[in-house]
């Protein structure tokens, strides 16, 4: 098809997630062609730098020949192969086996999914079973974080706290409680790491004994919040959350879909505070983006809860026709050999700095209020004032300025809805990389600032402020 027949099809046809449906039927598509290390291609020729490893999951960056060369071996082998009637496959049993050996201690069952909000899914569909079949039924009510993310199922989408996922879809539900994020760069005792973890277990404490321990089931959070805005907590809040948990008698659940595999320096965040949840969901970087996959893994304990008697004959009721995927099971073991001996995790670990360095080196930049940063996983927060932090009218979209100048500058990355540029560079970038990344960021904020209503913004908040 010609460029115009793909995206006049593309009109018609293909629904997009997390989009205005009008606004992208006046916009039109971006079609991709092909990728290579960082570097993406669109359907014009342009070559654009990815600093969002597409969507915080091409960890080890496009064209990895070894990954190509393992799917097609086991297309070649077993296309597909079910985990239904006690049927199982080679590469599936040995991610497994491979996943427990590098996760954190207490995780030592796998369940395969297809994705990060499956997983979730999943994690809570096996959490009410555990909690039925263990003779507390009344364990029910689940916590997550403001500004979380949990994925766009049914009823993860509710335990994420982002508006357009509850919009018209009648969410929260009812048993589903959000507390404050740990936002530092929002909060009064922001600057306080010890007042901002004490005040996040507080207020777990307080929902906990509001809502009765007896039917409070879990607590979700990702170790840094993704697509709430990079909210990076202060070292210690991931650790002093779980003992809470452990405390108050509910479920730790990591959610390390975007976190895990290199992403925020160790294989997984939880590693970095000697963390060990109850569960915890994977997805993403698990396959490097190469092929659709997820994972939920889980204690011993839960496990043993939901496999129940062994004189109970009844089937446990989860699954999916793709879970345990053999060409996804082989790609995903590719990606973890990657990562270790082939050196991406240590390359990735190597440029972290680099990384922090580049974004905190754009706080001097008028439209940049915050620089926040973890291993390869980083924001910086745009606002009208950086006295009193204001933000910028909406009717400014300032994000769809920052995203069509970024496009003009061959760079990629997220801008969110409240001004938010959210960043995610690929394991494999090195110093080149960067140097390109942070010229072309700093040219987009350039121009972005060079536009008159923007900095009519600027001017007006602050006379504001004054």
């Amino acid at each position: 098809m010609s460029k115009t027949s793909l995206i006049a099809a593309d009109r018609k046809h293909l629904i997009h997630p997390v989009i205005n449906y009008r606004a992208h039927e006046a916009r039109g598509a971006t079609v991709l062609e092909s990728g290579q290390g960082a570097y993406l291609r669109d359907i014009d020729g342009n070559e654009l730098l990815d600093a969002f490893s597409g969507l915080w999951c091409v960890n080890v960056g496009y064209g990895q020949q070894s990954i190509v060369e393992a799917a097609t071996r086991q297309m070649t082998k077993l296309p597909y192969a079910t985990t239904y009637f006690h049927f199982s496959s080679e590469p599936a049993i040995e991610l497994a086996d491979k996943l427990v050996a590098l996760a954190p201690a207490s995780l030592q069952h796998v369940y395969f999914t297809l994705g990060g909000s499956d997983a979730v899914d999943s994690a809570i569909r096996f959490i009410t079973h555990y909690f039925n079949a263990t003779g507390r039924p009344s364990k029910k009510q689940m916590i997550a974080l403001e500004r979380g993310y949990h994925g766009s199922s049914s009823v993860g989408a509710g335990l994420t706290a982002l508006p357009a996922f509850h919009r018209n879809f009648d969410l929260p539900l009812p048993h589903q409680h959000h507390l404050p994020s740990p936002y530092a760069y929002r909060q009064t005792h922001g600057d306080d790491a010890q007042a901002l973890i004490a005040a996040s277990v507080a207020a777990l404490e307080a929902k906990v004994a509001a809502l009765g321990t007896d039917n409070v089931a879990a607590f979700f959070c990702e170790p840094i919040q993704g697509s709430g805005g990079v909210i990076v907590p202060p070292v210690g809040w991931l650790k002093a959350m779980r003992d809470a948990c452990r405390r108050l008698d509910i479920l730790f659940v990591a959610d390390e879909v975007i976190t895990g595999f290199g992403r925020t320096g160790p294989l997984f965040a939880c590693e970095a505070e000697q963390v060990e949840p109850d569960l915890m969901t994977v997805a993403k970087g698990l396959t490097s983006g190469y092929a659709p996959m997820g994972a939920v893994l889980m204690s011993d304990e839960i496990y043993q809860g939901i496999a129940g008697d062994a004189r109970d004959t009844a089937i446990v009721g989860h699954g999916q026709t793709y879970s345990a995927h053999p060409v996804s099971a082989a790609i995903g073991l590719e990606v973890l050999r990657l990562y270790q001996e082939g050196g991406l995790l240590a390359n990735g670990q190597a440029q972290a700095p680099r990384f922090a360095a580049g974004l905190d080196a754009l706080l001097g930049h008028p439209l940049v209020g915050d620089s926040r940063h973890r291993g390869l996983l980083g924001a910086l927060e745009l606002v009208a004032d950086k006295d009193s932090r204001a933000r910028f009218d909406p009717a400014l979209k300032l994000p769809d300025r920052i995203a069509a100048a970024a496009y003009r500058n061959r760079l990629v990355f997220r801008a969110f809805g409240d001004s938010i540029l959210g960043f995610a560079p690929a394991l494999c970038f090195g110093e080149a990389e960067f140097e390109q990344m942070f010229g072309r960021l700093k040219r987009t904020l350039d121009e972005v600032l060079d536009e008159t209503e923007v900095r009519a913004a600027l001017r007006t908040a602050g006379r504001a402020a004054a």
